[in-house]
């Protein structure tokens, strides 16, 4: 009788706070914090701008934080001129699992000016089921998401959360992180945990909720071919002198085939695991209204179109240029010059890159085109059938009565070996946007029904991570 009392109390306590999830979000008292937040113009490649990032920490999440009951500290980076960071910590008992929830506050730049109907980048703007507003959807909606959350778990459970929470936020993510290695090196016992609960990036569908494990790792890296100085009149000399273009694309097509197959062993990524396999089993890529139409014989034969974005590598050129495309003369150019870039899943040689490519293109007899040395962000993965995504699958088809997709890692690439590799963590993402949502372009929105069936879905996640947190696997117990 005990037993199915304590139940009963779990499922009231939940059903609670998923209704102080709905009044917060129907309320409109979530779209006006939401608008208060987008109203800070926190463009990080905007040196103009660092007053406003600091200020996004110490006057707009530290308040929100503190009525959380969780006491926060704004930190200098330790990149000289890099934008600070905070962390906030709530410990209810030592006892209890602690996770580690993160942010950016930081965005892109405005594009003021840009915006269809001149809407204004700074300001969240209704329009039937969207919302626009830099920063809505990257990442100023998602976390304001799991704030609500917390908060709405906070009231259901009188005054407790069931569990400890640490929150780091960073205001430097659209500039590649700098700092955040080296900080969370540094204050690696404030930032201990036993798992990462954090939102970032899109679902796989607009109508899918989803879970990621981790991220492709990406390394960029150019390919520079200097054959002489100045060009040359290609009637005079053509037929006479090696042209950089041509060699660069053979170059590139030694790399990777005419239909995207890596052509480099060692640039290849090992076998798929069983469990990755089976997490992509049902997993089913596009299909939205805006997204293009998925090119079936491209990239590496058999394989599912999952299996290339999420569980293989790519070779991408991103940029080749040789002459003046813009105004092009008859005359052999000089040199030629390709930037490339290798997304890249967990198990790849990606330390080795330049010597790998140095080497095949040494064999096949491009031996005078130079490697720059890559600019890389390593590859994370967790095991899909670790106890923590099994918690979250779980509650997030609770809440929602539907699978959720799960990827063990997403296409894109975000820092998240720093919470893996670093702090040592299982890292499970929960996003709140979708693929549409011109993140990083004009027009940035975020869909209603997608931000308030987040909200639900984490407030159910973090109710059920209270009601089980004695079964969750620990690491180390914290220190006050």
């Amino acid at each position: 009788m005990r037993h199915a009392a304590r139940a009963l109390d779990a499922m009231d306590t939940r059903d609670a706070a998923l209704a102080q999830a709905a009044r917060c979000f129907d309320s409109g008292e979530f779209q006006r914090d939401l608008a208060r937040r987008v109203a800070l113009p926190t463009e990080s490649e905007n040196p103009e701008r660092a007053t406003t990032l600091r200020a996004y920490l110490s006057e707009e999440i530290a308040p929100s934080l503190d009525a959380l009951g969780i006491a926060s500290t704004v930190h200098d980076n330790p990149v000289a001129g890099a934008p600070p960071l905070l962390i906030g910590r709530r410990i209810e008992d030592v006892r209890w699992p602690t996770v580690l929830i993160y942010g950016h506050g930081d965005v892109v730049r405005g594009h003021e000016g840009r915006w269809r109907d001149d809407r204004d980048p700074w300001s969240l703007t209704p329009s039937g089921e969207r919302w626009y507003g830099r920063g809505s959807a990257d990442n100023k909606g998602q976390h304001s998401i799991n704030l609500a959350a917390l908060a709405a778990l906070l009231k259901a459970r009188a005054g407790s959360l069931g569990f400890n929470v640490t929150w780091l936020v960073e205001m430097g993510e659209e500039k590649g992180s700098p700092g955040l290695a080296e900080f969370c090196t540094a204050h690696r016992d404030e930032l201990a945990a036993d798992a990462l609960i954090a939102s970032d990036g899109p679902r796989l569908r607009v109508d899918r909720p989803t879970i990621y494990l981790g991220t492709r790792g990406v390394a960029n890296f150019d390919l520079t071919l200097t054959l002489r100085d100045g060009g040359h009149h290609s009637g005079n000399w053509g037929g006479l002198l090696r042209n950089p273009g041509t060699v660069m694309a053979h170059a590139i097509a030694c790399l990777v085939d005419g239909r995207g197959r890596i052509l480099v062993e060692g640039l290849r990524p090992p076998p798929i695991p069983p469990s990755v396999r089976r997490a992509l089993a049902d997993i089913e890529v596009g299909g939205d209204a805006h997204d293009p139409a998925i090119d079936l014989d491209w990239g590496e034969p058999g394989l599912t179109p999952a299996e290339r974005v999420f569980a293989w590598n790519t070779v991408e050129v991103l940029a080749c240029t040789t002459g003046n495309p813009a105004h092009p003369v008859n005359a052999i150019p000089p040199d030629a010059r390709a930037h490339m870039q290798l997304r890249f899943v967990v198990g790849t040689a990606a330390s080795r890159l330049r010597e790998i490519v140095q080497t095949h293109l040494q064999r096949h007899g491009f031996a005078d085109i130079a490697v720059s040395e890559p600019v890389i962000m390593a590859a994370t993965r967790l095991d899909p059938e670790n106890d923590w995504v099994r918690l979250a699958m779980a509650s997030i088809e609770r809440t929602t009565g539907r699978k959720p997709a799960l990827l063990p890692n997403l296409g894109g690439s975000l820092p998240n070996d720093v919470f893996a590799d670093i702090l040592g963590l299982p890292t499970v993402w929960v996003p709140h946007s979708y693929p549409a949502c011109s993140q990083h372009a004009p027009n940035e929105h975020v869909l209603v029904p997608v931000l308030r069936e987040g909200l639900l879905m984490m407030t159910g996640l973090f109710s059920d991570l209270a009601e089980q947190q004695a079964t969750l696997p620990r690491r180390t117990p914290l220190r006050r």
